[in-house]
Parts: structure tokens; sequence; C-alpha cells
């Protein structure tokens, strides 16, 4: 088990760059580097909902305007209740009739962000879908954890 753990413990160096963000503080400083994003933007985020999706679309078409390519993974609509089903069918039709690439996940629920494979975003907001919760997320500056993270989640495997 300690091998497992030194693997993925990070050299303190990588944390020197990372701040926490709450539900309010997070989006500003999110929607700050999708606007430097150059090449690939990874969203993982278990629920979708027309009210984020429509605060977020401007900025993605933005981003796949420039050449960036932008990918979802999250859960299957077929996993949501009546009413969460037809949004996120309705988001997700949405989300790809703008060239995003949407990816399933069964039982997903992981909530993170890589831009470029070098920002990583990650803790307990749903980017694609939060409304009235308490939350946090870490922005993580480390080309190595970035790496270390799209490795972990297997998301290789789709680009």
């Amino acid at each position: 088990m300690l091998q497992i753990f030194q693997y993925f413990k990070p050299r303190s160096a990588d944390l020197v760059s990372s701040r926490l963000y709450d539900e309010l503080t997070f989006y500003p400083e999110f929607e700050r580097d999708l606007g430097k994003c150059r090449d690939e933007l990874l969203i993982e985020s278990p629920f979708i909902t027309t009210r984020r999706t429509a605060m977020l679309l401007p900025t993605l078409q933005k981003l796949i305007k420039r050449g960036v390519r932008v990918t979802v993974n999250t859960r299957h609509p077929q996993e949501h209740d009546e009413y969460l089903r037809l949004e996120a069918e309705e988001n997700v039709a949405l989300l790809q009739e703008f060239g995003v690439e949407v990816l399933y996940t069964g039982g997903h629920h992981r909530k993170l962000a890589i831009l470029d494979r070098k920002v990583l975003w990650e803790g307990s907001l749903n980017i694609l879908s939060q409304n009235d919760s308490c939350e946090i997320m870490r922005r993580i500056d480390s080309a190595q954890l970035a790496g270390q993270m799209i490795r972990f989640v297997k998301v290789n495997k789709f680009s």
C-alpha cells in the first residue's frame, strides 16, 4: 500500500501554485483559464443543466472556433430521473451541435477539468450543473499532476 501512496504523492513544488475556490469564486477564475486555453479542454461533470450550459456555451464556442478540442465526460442521460434526463439530453445535443465531444461513463461522479494538460481543477463542484450548493474546487498549475489525473481517469484512451 505504501508504494501506491508514494506513486500518487505529488512533490511539494507541484502544489506551490494550487489555490482553493468556492462556488462563488470558481466560475470567474475558470472562465479566465478558458480564455487562455489553446489546445484541449476536458470537463468531467456528472450532471448537465440548461443554466450552466447556457452560461459556458459562448466561451466553449470561442474555444472550438480557435481549434481547441473540447471534451465533456458525463453520465449517460438514461442514468438520471425523468426531468434531469430530458434536460441532460437537450444540453448534450446542444453541446454536440457546437462541436463538443461528449463521452459517457457509467456511474460517473467525478468533478474536474484539465486545460492544455497543464492546469487541473478538481473538487466537489459539478462544473456543468452547479446551482445552489456549497462546493470547493482546487486549481493546480502542474503539467505533472494534470498528466497524472489524465492517466488515472484513463481519458487518454479516447484521445
